[in-house]
C-alpha cells in the first residue's frame, strides 16, 4: 500500500450508526483523507477509549458483522481508490480463519490490516498469508518500544508503522504528548517504512506539529467518532468540515 506523504489517515467505526451511514461517511472523508481506516466492531476493544468503545457497542447493537464490513468496502471501491485499512482484534480473524479473513478482505478492496492484539511473536502464519494475498500489514509501536523491537516491527509492517503517541487507550487529548515527538525521532532513525502517529490526535495544530516533527502520516479517530456519536446519520457535513480543517497543514 502506498500513500502520498504526509498522509491524513481518518478512522471511523464500521456500522456506527449503520452500514449505510458508514458508506456515506467514507465518501465524505474521501474528499480530504489520504487513507481511510475502518474499525471492525468488537465486543472487547481493549485498546480503545470510551468514545470508540461506545461506537463499537452501537455498531454491534445495529447488527454489524464482519461480512457487512467487507460488503461496505466493496461498495466504497465502486467509487474510490483511496487506500482502506481495516483495524480489528485477533478474535474475529481467528474465528473466521486467517486465510478466509485475509482473502475476503483483499477481495473486497482492503489494502492493509491492523490486528491490534496480535504480537509479532505469534504473527508468522498471519504474515505469510498476508504476503500471499498482497495484503498490507501494519504493526504498532509504543513510546517504550525498544530500538531492536522497532526494527522488527518495521520489518513486519509492509504498509506503514503505527506509532502510538502515548501510554493508554485511544481518545482525543488537548495536546500532543512529548512522548510522541521522542518516538518519531527514534523511529525515523531505524524504520525504513513510513511512520504514522495516532492516539490522542484531534486538532489541526496536532497534525501540523507531528508532520513537522517528521511523521509520514497522522491518524485521527476519536474526534471523528465523537461527531458520529453526537450527530448520528447526519454527521457527514460535520465530518467534512473537520477533516478539511485537519488537512490544512
Amino acid at each position: 500500500m502506498k500513500f502520498l506523504k504526509p498522509a491524513l489517515i481518518t478512522f471511523i467505526t464500521a456500522g456506527d450508526p449503520s452500514i449505510n451511514a458508514t458508506l456515506d461517511f467514507m465518501l465524505v472523508l474521501d474528499k480530504h483523507a489520504d487513507v481511510i481506516e475502518l474499525g471492525i466492531p468488537f465486543s472487547d476493544p481493549m485498546a480503545d477509549g470510551e468514545v470508540i468503545q461506545r461506537a463499537n457497542h452501537r455498531a454491534l447493537k445495529a447488527g454489524t458483522r464482519v461480512s457487512d464490513v467487507f460488503g461496505l468496502v466493496k461498495e466504497f471501491r465502486k467509487r474510490s481508490r483511496t487506500p482502506v485499512v481495516l483495524m480489528t482484534y485477533y478474535n474475529p480473524v481467528y474465528r473466521r480463519g486467517i486465510e478466509n479473513f485475509v482473502s475476503e478482505a483483499r477481495d473486497s478492496g482492503v489494502d492493509a490490516m491492523i490486528v491490534v492484539d496480535l504480537p509479532l511473536e505469534e504473527a508468522n502464519d498471519y504474515l505469510e498469508i498476508c504476503g500471499g494475498h498482497d495484503m498490507g500489514t501494519i504493526f504498532l509501536a509504543a513510546p517504550n518500544t525498544s530500538e531492536e523491537r522497532l526494527k522488527a516491527i518495521d520489518e513486519a509492517s509492509s504498509a506503514f508503522v503505527y506509532l502510538i503517541s502515548l501510554y493508554g487507550t485511544t481518545g482525543a487529548r488537548e495536546r500532543v504528548s512529548i512522548l510522541a515527538f521522542n518516538l518519531i525521532k527514534r523511529a525515523k532513525k531505524v524504520c525504513r517504512k513510513p511512520v504514522a502517529v495516532g492516539f490522542g490526535v484531534s486538532k489541526p495544530e496536532h497534525v501540523a506539529e507531528l508532520i513537522q516533527a517528521g511523521a509520514d502520516g497522522v491518524v485521527v479517530g476519536s474526534a471523528l467518532v465523537e461527531m458520529v456519536e453526537k450527530y448520528g446519520e447526519n454527521a457527514g457535513e460535520r465530518l467534512e468540515e473537520k477533516v478539511g480543517e485537519l488537512k490544512r497543514w
